[in-house]
């Protein structure tokens, strides 16, 4: 079912049901009718097959196990089992085809089992992103399993499903961090929404290629699109004593290539793992994509967006100094500190 969908390029299942078995179905009623019991056949049909170990006899000073067997050319073939004699209560014999038959089936050659159940595993690659993938394979179960049947995943899959409901939760903490930490660091409240408008812009550039395919949503891309919320928030605003355009234009000439620098040494830092190769470059490329086109682009349009969203909703410090500076017009004036 999940292979019709077309967005598997393989898929293997580990319940291979191509083991031939033959059983022997005894004949109850006749059993009973003879005087016996299912453990006299068993018994009798057991000790010419099982080759068990009776007792020891000795010859010339050494001992020998006696084991009870019938001739390997009489139990070649599962049909031979038929041709052995039991013995009944009255002390005659029969023939085991007299009381059983052989019944053949294709059995699977081995029942894994998951979270002490029995299990089938599904393993395959997907062209489709993770979510996709586990979100196909369990609507297949769903349309076609029998009641009784439910999901679970490993490995990577378990990872996912178990970290994608805490998506949310993790960047909402990150969120939380970065504005508290640019908080303690600017003594505003105000000055880090205005550098938080730029993670939702450098979320869109990692998205996009996401988006496009180049990249699924998986765990390791959670893990950079967190990491790049708190890289994109490197671009700061700092209080300056001038009014706040005179503040950005000043702050545009003197921050813009420290600000390209920065960016370009963790972009540059980050293509080791873009072009990754070997055992686990999945979840290296995943991560790097993430964090090189979210950089990239975020960088891009941080450099408009933020300074008119500083020059929005900043504070403006130059009415603050105004103040101090008729309440002691001694005081030596501060030293400007361009905007970051």
């Amino acid at each position: 079912k999940a292979q019709a969908s077309g967005k598997f390029y393989f898929l293997d299942v580990d319940l291979k049901i191509d083991q031939p078995q033959a059983t022997v179905v005894v004949n109850r009623d006749m059993v009973a009718a003879l005087g016996m019991t299912q453990q006299d056949v068993g018994a009798a049909l057991g000790a010419g097959q099982g080759g068990g170990y009776a007792n020891y006899f000795s010859i010339a000073g050494r001992s020998y196990k006696v084991i009870p067997q019938a001739l390997q050319v009489d139990r070649l073939n599962p049909d031979d089992v038929l041709d052995f004699y039991i013995k009944t209560p009255n002390a005659g014999l029969i023939l085991a085809s007299t009381i059983a038959s052989i019944r053949f089936d294709v059995v699977p050659e081995s029942i894994s089992r998951f979270q002490q159940l029995n299990s089938a595993t599904i393993s395959g690659v997907s062209g489709a992103s993770q979510g996709d993938a586990l979100k196909i394979l369990s609507d297949a179960v769903k349309e076609v399993a029998p009641s009784g049947y439910y999901v679970d995943y490993a490995g990577q899959s378990r990872q996912y499903i178990k970290e994608s409901g805490g998506f949310l939760v993790t960047m909402l903490f990150a969120v939380i961090i970065v504005f508290l930490a640019l908080a303690a660091q600017f003594e505003s409240f105000r000055a880090p929404i205005v550098i938080l408008v730029s993670v939702p812009l450098a979320l869109f550039g990692a998205l996009i290629f996401i988006f496009l395919g180049f990249a699924s949503m998986n765990i390791y891309t959670e893990v950079g699109l967190v990491t790049l919320m708190g890289l994109i928030s490197k671009n700061q605003l700092q209080k300056n004593g001038k009014s706040k355009r005179e503040a950005i234009e000043e702050a545009s000439g003197i921050r813009l290539r420290p600000i390209l620098m920065t960016t370009a040494a963790m972009v540059f830092g980050v293509i080791p793992l873009v072009i990754a190769s070997g055992a686990g470059a999945a979840g290296r490329h995943a991560m790097g994509l993430v964090i090189f086109t979210g950089l990239s682009i975020g960088t891009l349009f941080t450099l408009f967006v933020v300074p008119a969203m500083y020059l929005f909703i900043g504070t403006d410090h130059s009415k603050q100094i105004a103040k101090e500076k008729l309440a002691y017009p001694d005081a030596p004036a501060p030293a400007a500190t361009p905007a970051e």
